[in-house]
């Protein structure tokens, strides 16, 4: 039984109902990550600043015992630059960039070849390095603790969007996860992990599990997937396999319609492993529109928004 994906005459409303749910949970998340996020931004930045001296000893050395230092000296440039500016700039690696970006430098690069590149972007980073923040450097003296604080506090805010945005995905993640785990809760389903060993037809009914990894794809070429949610109804479906359920968030239209395709290439991997009677959702909270519910309905993908959670009761059998 279709779900949503059969209603066409909803979505509009849907879709505005489920962007008023998110936009009322982030306006009373968001304002406290973020103020957050920057505290702790600030604090970091003014440490790489002090253990760069102040600006005023940038070094191959140190951006290799610090790689993620790189991050905060992007943001330090006027203007501030983009990772893939810098590799164009510098004519850096941009495997190398990257690494340090996650805060490490990978072994099997020779060490003279590291340097080279570790001086290549410090040239870049040192004629771009915004005199208007750190206002010491031009005059080659030591800032004081409020030029230092002030010039960290900018950098900070530079930093902190990018970084404030997966934390607040995550959040919401962690979120829906919680809504679900209440609504199953409440209908007498327990949280219990399944064996990653077993087939799934074997879980327990009346049971979920977050974040499982299965196989996917055909018997020559399998690939672990993580499935978001797993629902064994209390009457098992005549498959015996469970619901399965990817949790999706967003705050715009864009993102929604640039990724649509995952969904799709997720489940059309699962078929060959569960067969065409998997029974794929997607949990939807944000910014969803027509666009997108119709490449999802063409594909045959069903989906339960978070604001009608009770949606899900239609996914399994009622008990006798």
């Amino acid at each position: 039984m279709a779900v949503n994906l059969d209603k066409p005459g909803l979505w509009k409303q849907d879709t505005k109902s489920s962007v008023d749910h998110y936009n009322k949970w982030f306006m009373e998340f968001a304002p406290t990550a973020f103020r957050n996020t920057r505290i702790e931004v600030t604090s970091q930045v003014e440490k790489a600043i002090i253990d760069a001296n102040d600006m005023l000893a940038l070094s191959p050395d140190l951006l290799r015992s610090q790689p993620g230092i790189l991050r905060t000296l992007r943001m330090s440039c006027c203007p501030p630059l983009a990772v893939d500016r810098l590799v164009g700039l510098a004519g850096a690696s941009k495997s190398l960039v990257g690494s340090m970006e996650e805060g490490t430098i990978a072994l099997r690069r020779k060490p003279e070849d590291v340097t080279l590149h570790l001086a290549r972007i410090l040239t870049v980073i040192s004629k771009l390095l915004d005199p208007d923040i750190f206002v010491w450097v031009p005059e080659g003296r030591t800032p004081t603790p409020v030029e230092r604080h002030r010039a960290s506090t900018i950098v900070a805010d530079r930093l902190t969007g990018a970084v404030a945005n997966p934390i607040i995905r995550n959040a919401q993640e962690k979120r829906q996860f919680s809504v679900i785990e209440t609504y199953l809760t409440h209908k007498g389903y327990q949280k219990q992990q399944h064996p990653p060993g077993l087939p799934l037809t074997s879980m327990s009914p009346g049971t979920f599990a977050f974040h499982y990894s299965a196989a996917t794809g055909d018997t020559s070429h399998h690939v672990n997937v993580s499935i978001d949610v797993l629902i064994q109804p209390h009457v098992l479906r005549p498959n015996k396999l469970p619901i399965m359920v990817e949790a999706k968030s967003a705050g715009d239209f864009t993102n929604t319609n640039k990724r649509r395709k995952e969904e799709a290439d997720k489940f059309k991997r699962r078929k060959p492993t569960y067969g065409e009677d998997v029974c794929y959702v997607v949990f939807l909270c944000g910014y969803f529109d027509s666009g997108y519910l119709g490449f999802e309905a063409a594909d045959g993908i069903d989906w339960v928004w978070e604001h009608r959670i009770e949606d899900f009761d239609q996914l399994w059998t009622p008990e006798p």
